[in-house]
This record gives C-alpha cells, structure tokens and sequence, in this order.
C-alpha cells in the first residue's frame, strides 16, 4: 500500500523549466515502480514516464525524450520529474503512479496507485 502527493506544478513559458515531485508514504517505498501519466482536457491519460524499483531503469514516451527526466530517492521515498524546453502541448494535470508489479517496462494498466494530480500550464 503507498499513497502518493505531486507537487511543483505551475504556469511557465515556453522553453522553461518545471520540476515536480511525488512524496510516497509506504513501508517499503523500493517495491514500487513509480511512473508519471499526464492528462490534457478532452484527452486521454498518457504515459510519460517511468522509473524501476532501484532507479537503474528509466523509460518515457518520444514526445519528452531529452527534455524530462526521472529520478528516486528510495531513502527519502520521492520521486521527481525534471522538465526541461517545455512546450505548449506539455500543458496537463501529472500524476504520479505506482504499481508493485516489479516487471520492467511496466505495463500501465497495472498501475494501481495514483496522486491527486498538480497542473502544469505551459503558455506560448
């Protein structure tokens, strides 16, 4: 059982920087592979990315490859997401997510565990 809270959200311009992060409370915070979804309204939830249990692996969808990045602090129980070069279609609510599926590229559907969202708006 893990309950998840992102934070970080915010308005920033194009080309601009954003980092959020997703507190876990869990006894054991290692056993869940965490991912971030975003959703866009009138859109479907996507995937965004993905870190392993140990944070050795790392996978995130082509649209924000070279421009985000994930990492774990397994000690502290967060995770943060680093957005860099924002554009206007990265603009959506981020959640964070985790499933105890350990399996690695996870699979979304297992993702069990969800935050209650922080917005991001990029403007133009």
């Amino acid at each position: 059982q893990v309950s998840l809270v992102e934070s970080g959200g915010g308005t920033v311009q194009l080309g601009g920087s954003l980092t959020l992060s997703c507190g876990a409370s869990a006894r054991t915070f290692s056993d869940y592979v965490i991912g971030w979804f975003r959703q866009a309204p009138g859109k479907d939830r996507e995937f965004v990315t993905a870190i392993s249990r140990g944070g050795v692996m790392t996978n995130y969808v082509e649209s924000v490859k070279g421009r985000f990045t994930i990492s774990r602090d397994n000690d502290r129980n967060t995770v943060q997401l680093q957005m860099n070069n924002l554009k206007p279609e990265d603009t959506a609510r981020y959640y964070c997510a985790a499933t105890s599926i350990g399996l690695f590229p996870p699979r979304v559907a297992t993702f069990d565990y969800w935050g209650q969202g922080t917005q991001v708006t990029v403007s133009s």
